[in-house]
C-alpha cells in the first residue's frame, strides 16, 4: 500500500543484497516521460494502470537478481497478480490506515488521495488487503519500525527460507 515504505525498504534491501532495485512507479515515469500525477490528470487512472502493467512486466522480466517495489494498486489487475506471484518472493509491508495517513500527509503527488487522504486509505485498504494476503510469502508489520529494521526482518526471513 502507498506509504508502507516499499521504495525506501526496497532500495536498502537491494543495496544490502547487492541486487538491482526497480520501482514500478519510477519505471512508469521513465517510460512515459510524465509523472504518475500527470498521467492521472491528463489520461486518467486506466491509462496509468496500463503503463503500470507494462512497467511491472518489464521489471519482472530481468535475469539479474532484483528487488522490485511494486505499486500498491498493481494487485488490482489479475494479470499483474499472476506475474507478481511468479516473480519471486513476495513481501507485504503491512501498515494500518493511521500509519499510512501519517506518512502520506496531505497526499501531495498521490492522485488517488486527493481531497481526503485518510478517508481514501480507509476505503482502499480493506479492498486491497485480501489481494496482498493472497500474494504474500512474507508479511511484515511496519508499525513502529524504521526501514533498516524492516530490511533486517526481510533478510532474517530470507535466511530461514534458504536454510
Amino acid at each position: 500500500m502507498m506509504g508502507a515504505g516499499k521504495t525506501a525498504v526496497g532500495r536498502r534491501l537491494a543495496s544490502r543484497l547487492g541486487w538491482e532495485h526497480v520501482d514500478s512507479d519510477e519505471q512508469v515515469e521513465r517510460a512515459t516521460g510524465r509523472s504518475v500525477a500527470e498521467i492521472f490528470a491528463t489520461e486518467g487512472e486506466a491509462a496509468f494502470r496500463l503503463a503500470e502493467r507494462a512497467a511491472l512486466a518489464a521489471a519482472l522480466d530481468t535475469h539479474a537478481p532484483s528487488v522490485v517495489s511494486v505499486a500498491g494498486g498493481a494487485v488490482l489487475d489479475p494479470d499483474n497478480r499472476r506475474a507478481i506471484a511468479a516473480g519471486g518472493v513476495v513481501v507485504w509491508l503491512r501498515a494500518g490506515v493511521d500509519t499510512l495517513a501519517a506518512r502520506l500527509g496531505d497526499g501531495a503527488g498521490r492522485p488517488l488521495l486527493a481531497g481526503d487522504p485518510a478517508g481514501v486509505l480507509a476505503r482502499l485498504l480493506p479492498e486491497r488487503e485480501p489481494l496482498y494476503a493472497e500474494l504474500a510469502d512474507v508479511v511484515l508489520d511496519v508499525e513502529g519500525r524504521d526501514p533498516d529494521q524492516i530490511v533486517e526482518a526481510i533478510i532474517g526471513h530470507r535466511r530461514v527460507a534458504s536454510a
